[in-house]
């Protein structure tokens, strides 16, 4: 990162603190195969529809979804694919960090 104001620090820190749980992660994992309304997503997460509701509302105040009303629903759709990117990177990171971790520990297995 290169030198950047406190005002941006901390909005990168909320963009990232919205990915810090499992449960939006889970909503955004759904979303990547298309739009959903609230009831549909709760539905597919095992939460409620007031739960889900919250978290969308966090993802779409920091512009991860975007909401469109029709009729009595609001569905939601991802508004910037780059969050993938993001995840698959972040993903290879601790897939590279367990593969370590697993030859490590493969050194202290005595041979079959």
């Amino acid at each position: 990162m290169k030198q950047l104001p406190e005002g941006a620090l901390t909005e990168i820190a909320a963009y990232f603190q919205v990915l810090a749980e499992p449960t939006r992660l889970q909503i955004l994992n759904i979303l990547r195969t298309g739009e959903r309304n609230v009831g549909e997503l709760a539905q597919m997460c095992g939460f409620t529809a007031a739960n889900v509701s919250r978290h969308l509302a966090l993802m779409t105040q920091q512009g991860l979804v975007e909401r469109e009303s029709r009729g009595t629903s609001a569905y939601y759709k991802i508004a910037d694919p780059a969050v993938f990117a993001l995840c698959d990177l972040v993903c290879g990171n601790i897939t590279r960090q367990l593969d370590r971790a697993a030859e490590r520990r493969a050194a202290f297995t005595p041979p079959v």
